[in-house]
């Protein structure tokens, strides 16, 4: 059942634009597949699904599948579009970004593999990196800060 819904969940968000879990629940339920809100927040997470800016201007779920350089441009044009600062808290590196992007920042952060970046967490507008050591963290704080400006137009 569990690996039926997320193949749903896939196709769904691949057809049309969901921007909200109560939207992917009514479009599952239409499906056959009805499911709790704390199921489908778990699929989300298991799915690495993330939400962008559509080009009508509202968010949507997409998934970011892995494997080649244009996932890599892709990742890019994310923490560009959504970036907006980064400080450091010794071993931490908090970066802001604008509202309901942190979570496709942190998946592009992730997806940079810098060394040093044990792991990230991300809320609506706010990402943290984990990271081992206080000059790692600026270290990583300055590729995340180069990454971000080099490819803004």
């Amino acid at each position: 059942m569990k690996t039926a819904r997320q193949r749903k969940i896939i196709e769904l968000i691949e057809e049309k634009d969901i921007e909200t879990q109560e939207e992917l629940a009514l479009l599952l339920k239409k499906s056959g597949f009805v499911t709790t809100q704390a199921t489908i927040s778990r699929d989300i997470r298991e799915l690495k699904l993330t939400k962008v800016t559509a080009d009508n201007g509202k968010k949507k779920y997409i998934i970011i599948k892995h494997g080649g350089a244009q996932v890599s441009d892709k990742y890019i044009r994310v923490l560009c579009d959504g970036f907006v600062s980064v400080d450091i808290a010794q071993n931490i590196i908090v970066v802001k970004t604008v509202s309901g992007m942190a979570m496709a920042v942190g998946a592009a952060i992730d997806s940079l593999h810098i060394d040093s970046i044990i792991g990230c967490i991300a809320g609506d507008d706010t990402v943290m990196c984990a990271v081992r050591t206080a000059a790692d963290a600026k270290r990583a704080a300055g590729k995340i800060r180069k990454f971000a400006s080099a490819n803004k137009k």
